[in-house]
């Protein structure tokens, strides 16, 4: 319960900084927006063309997570998955919130679950990060990005979403570690290196083992 309280505190928080202490709307900002989503990226900082692609790789790590998590809640986990790719961090904060305790996976996994526990996917993803972080910090202008941070609200709320998005992987570490039966201590320290910590985690997870309802029926009452 104190977790989900403070979850549901951290989102009401960023909710109200976003829309009412961020710093005012600049005008252009849909242009800006259109411009990065279409590869129209003449004259953007590369700092922030990375920054807004990299908002498009998260959901895709938490999604190799939370797709899996979903089997055993009672609530729609794909919805908030789904809507994290337009959000962010606005939508799996409520998840979070939402979400009970899972620890053991039920059932087979289709087309989607077998391309999201997949070693492949993290490794791919791993690599676009890798071409975008490099991308940024070669050829971006920092001075430019500071200023630009302090000023425009679209890139201050997305540089914050982005280090939620790093602080809070780790919420769901646990119970993904649990259903796979792997019992390694050093990923809770890799886990909480940003952004690349998930990576590393979905790219040397063993495979997601399918357990049938019948076999957790048979399983011993512990008294």
């Amino acid at each position: 319960m104190v977790r989900k309280i403070a979850f549901g505190c951290l989102w009401l928080g960023f909710v109200i900084y976003a829309f009412f202490l961020a710093p005012p709307e600049q005008p252009g900002t849909f242009d800006l927006i259109k411009n990065l989503s279409t590869g129209q990226w003449q004259g953007i900082n590369p700092l922030v063309i990375a920054l807004f692609n990299l908002m498009g790789i998260w959901p895709l790590i938490y999604s190799a997570v939370v797709f899996i998590d979903g089997r055993g809640q009672k609530i729609p986990a794909w919805l908030f998955a789904t809507t994290s790719f337009a959000v962010g961090i606005f939508a799996l904060l409520p998840y979070l919130v939402l979400r009970e305790p899972n620890n053991q996976f039920v059932g087979k996994k289709n087309i989607l679950l077998k391309l999201l526990d997949s070693r492949v996917t993290g490794v791919v993803l791993t690599v676009a990060t890798v071409l975008l972080v490099a991308y940024g910090l070669i050829g971006g202008d920092w001075g430019s990005f500071v200023q630009e941070w302090q000023t425009n609200r679209f890139i201050n709320v997305m540089s914050l979403d982005f280090s939620l998005l790093c602080l809070l992987f780790p919420a769901l570490l646990g119970d993904d570690m649990a259903r796979r039966s792997w019992k390694n201590p050093h990923f809770w320290f890799i886990a909480f290196i940003p952004l690349f910590g998930p990576l590393i985690y979905l790219s040397v997870r063993p495979p997601l083992q399918e357990v049938g309802i019948e076999s957790i029926s048979k399983q011993p009452e512990v008294n």
